[in-house]
C-alpha cells in the first residue's frame, strides 16, 4: 500500500504521455504553430506588458583588458534587471553577440568571471562558468544578464532565493521562468537600441548552464533573432529529472508535461543551431535521460530539414559547462549555413 503522495507523483509522470508530441503526420510548420501558442500559455506570457523601457548605463570601466559596460533596464513596469556588456578594448567593426545567462549560483558576477563573495573563485575556476570571458576570446560581444531571484535581482550573498517568487509568480498566472524569459527579449531589445553600433545578431548565441541552460532553452522556443543556443546541463526528460530529482522550484511550470516533455519543445527552435551541453557523470541531469530527449530533438530537427544544425556535446564529468568541448561544436554549426 502506497501512502506517498511523491511516489505516486513519479509513477504519474512515467506513464503520461504528452499530448503535444509531434505525431510524424502533421506538417511541421503547423505544428510548430500550435506548441508555441500552448508553451505561451503554459508559461504566462500574456500577463506581460511592453512598458517605457527606461535604460542607464550605470558604469564603465575595464575588466581584464576588455572595455566593460554595466546597465539597467525596466522589463516591466516597476522592474528593472541589471547587465554586464564585456567588449574586447580594442574592437574594430560590429561583433556577434553572445548572451550569457548564470546557473544557479551568487550571481551574474560569475559569468564574468569576477569574484564578488567568499567562495567564487572555486565556483569559477571548477566549471568554465566564466562564461563572458570565454566568449569574448571566441570573438564576441558578451553579455550578462542577472536572472530574477539571482545576484542583485533578489539573490543573496549565499546564492539564489527562487521559492517565493517562483510560487508568487504561480499565484499570478505566471511563472519564474517565464518572466526569465521576458528579460532576455527586452534586454534584447535595448542591446538593439543602444549598442547596435557595436554588435550585431549576426552569428549570436545565448548561453547558459544548470539554471541558466533551463533560461536559454525555454528562450530559445519563443525568441528567434539569436543564431544559436547553447544549453548546458539542463535537458532531461522532465521524469529523469525534475521529478525523481530534488530540483529548484524555478524549474517547475504547471501542467507542462500533460503537453510536452523537454524534447518536444525543440520543434519551436529548428532550424537554430542547438548544441545540447551535457555532463556524463551530471547526477542531476542524468544521462540516460538527456539521451531520451536528444532523440526527440534529432528527430524534429530533421522533420525541418535542418538535421546538421544541432549537435550533443557531452564532458568528461558532472554538472558544469564544458567550454573546450562545447564552443568548436557550435562555432562549426554557425558556418554551415
Amino acid at each position: 500500500m502506497n501512502t506517498q503522495p511523491l511516489t505516486h507523483h513519479m509513477a504519474m509522470a512515467a506513464s503520461v504521455k504528452p499530448s503535444l508530441r509531434w505525431d510524424g503526420v502533421t506538417p511541421i510548420d503547423a505544428h510548430r504553430a500550435a506548441c508555441t501558442e500552448a508553451l505561451r500559455d503554459l508559461l504566462g506570457m500574456d500577463t506581460f506588458t511592453l512598458c517605457e523601457p527606461v535604460f542607464e548605463i550605470t558604469q564603465e570601466d575595464t575588466h581584464r583588458g576588455h572595455r566593460h559596460i554595466h546597465f539597467t533596464l525596466q522589463t516591466e513596469e516597476g522592474y528593472f534587471t541589471h547587465c554586464d556588456l564585456l567588449l574586447p578594448k580594442e574592437q574594430e567593426g560590429k561583433l556577434p553577440l553572445c548572451v550569457c545567462l548564470q546557473g544557479h549560483s551568487k550571481g551574474a558576477h560569475i559569468s564574468l568571471g569576477l569574484p564578488k563573495y567568499p567562495g567564487d573563485e572555486e565556483t569559477i575556476a571548477g566549471g568554465d562558468r566564466d562564461f563572458c570571458i570565454r566568449a569574448v576570446a571566441e570573438g564576441f560581444a558578451t553579455l550578462a544578464i542577472e536572472q530574477r531571484a539571482f545576484g542583485v535581482c533578489g539573490g543573496t550573498q549565499h546564492g539564489p532565493s527562487c521559492e517565493r517568487p517562483a510560487m508568487t509568480a504561480l499565484l499570478l498566472g505566471r511563472t519564474l521562468i517565464g518572466e526569465r524569459v521576458w528579460d532576455v527579449m527586452r534586454v534584447l531589445d535595448a542591446m538593439e537600441t543602444h549598442f547596435g553600433d557595436l554588435i550585431t545578431m549576426e552569428g549570436s548565441v545565448l548561453m547558459g548552464n544548470s539554471g541558466g541552460g533551463t533560461a536559454t532553452y525555454y528562450t530559445a522556443c519563443l525568441e528567434h533573432r539569436f543564431d544559436g543556443f547553447m544549453p548546458s546541463c539542463a535537458l532531461c526528460t522532465y521524469r529523469d529529472s525534475i521529478v525523481n530529482i530534488h530540483h529548484c522550484t524555478c524549474n517547475y511550470v504547471p501542467r507542462i508535461a500533460r503537453y510536452f516533455d523537454m524534447g518536444d519543445l525543440a520543434v519551436m527552435i529548428a532550424p537554430k543551431k542547438l548544441v545540447v551541453v551535457s555532463g556524463k557523470e551530471d547526477d542531476i541531469f542524468p544521462l540516460f535521460g538527456v539521451h531520451e530527449v536528444y532523440g526527440e530533438i534529432a528527430r524534429l530537427y530533421e522533420a525541418a530539414d535542418a538535421a546538421d544544425h544541432c549537435a550533443l556535446v557531452e564532458g568528461e564529468g558532472g554538472h558544469r559547462f564544458y567550454a573546450d568541448d562545447a564552443w568548436p561544436v557550435m562555432k562549426k554549426l554557425l558556418r554551415n549555413k
